[in-house]
């Protein structure tokens, strides 16, 4: 696998700039994996949203969607018997294999969608010392500045929004923002990257927007999303800040843990149906990036990541 070095890479200046977005254009989504690959995508969904949320009219029928209710009636439908006609065909638009899920029935496509791999399919890099991804997902990632600010695509957010918390933000100014952005054929579940003793959750209520980048331009979604949060006090990485964010028809953010011990890949939670988000804050000079993920994200493009790889490793 290309990229296990680990470095620091300086961003250009004013990359976890302002709170306020930046005007709407339409822009491929850029991605890269982890053997050095970069391309551009536009789906028919990014092309869609775009322009939603590049209108006023548009991003004023996108807050209704948004609203906690219709996620609700979404979820619910989602759970019925009737719902699994959906499955096959969700699973030949997406080209999902299978073999990569415990073979059994479906109650409901929410049931197929949050689905257990098979045992073998999501291995945990086996080097103590390297942080692991938690989530299947497409990872950018931002320095936090010692005021507090980053960047997510064109939008800037600071800590303290993210968390609605002062004090608790400044722990993290000056360490990194790890956002792993899930699309709908990604494995919906999510692992502890570490050993560690954790906090209970904290949920902060919100609204549920799509955290498709093409919205992300126009509305500072992870300000506005509903999301959860707890402190993992881990082996090897100081404290970190494990957050899930909710999205477009994801009614329910399942995590299964309160305060207590918790393992390295354990699983601790899992995603309803739709798109969504997991967030790591860590403090300042507990890890070391891999080199490939930082110069991808610089250079504007996600890396594409699966759960229990590398993507650094403890600093010292």
């Amino acid at each position: 696998m290309a990229g296990t070095e680990t470095v620091c890479l300086s961003f250009r200046d004013g990359a976890a700039g302002g709170e306020e977005n930046q005007s709407m254009e339409v822009r491929t989504v850029k991605y890269a994996d982890r053997q050095g690959n970069r391309w551009e995508e536009e789906s028919l969904q990014d092309r869609f949203l775009e322009k939603i949320y590049g209108s006023r009219l548009g991003r004023a029928a996108a807050r209704v969607l948004a609203a906690p209710v219709v996620s609700r009636i979404g979820g619910r439908l989602l759970e019925t018997r009737a719902s699994r006609l959906l499955i096959p065909g969700f699973v030949k638009r997406n080209r999902l294999d299978p073999g990569e899920w415990e073979a059994r029935s479906f109650a409901s496509f929410n049931d197929f969608f949050t689905r257990k791999a098979a045992p073998g399919m999501r291995p945990q890099d086996p080097e103590e010392d390297v942080l692991i991804s938690p989530c299947d997902g497409r990872l950018l990632v931002s320095p936090v500045t010692g005021q507090g600010r980053f960047l997510i695509k064109h939008t800037g957010y600071t800590a303290a929004q993210l968390l609605r918390s002062h004090r608790l933000a400044r722990r993290f100014y000056g360490g990194w923002a790890l956002i792993f952005r899930l699309t709908v054929q990604d494995y919906h579940r999510f692992c502890y990257v570490d050993d560690a003793a954790r906090s209970s959750t904290r949920r902060i209520a919100g609204c549920f927007h799509t955290v498709n980048p093409a919205a992300n331009d126009a509305q500072p979604i992870y300000k506005e999303n509903t999301r959860e949060y707890c402190l993992l006090h881990t082996r090897r990485f100081g404290t970190v800040l494990m957050m899930e964010v909710g999205a477009l028809l994801v009614g329910k953010i399942e995590n299964y843990h309160g305060a207590g011990t918790v393992r390295r890949g354990q699983e601790k939670g899992r995603f309803a149906f739709g798109g969504s988000t997991v967030v790591l804050l860590v403090e300042p000079g507990k890890v070391m990036m891999d080199r490939d993920i930082l110069e991808n994200s610089r250079d504007g493009f996600e890396t594409l990541v699966k759960m229990g790889q590398r993507i650094g490793k403890a600093a010292g």
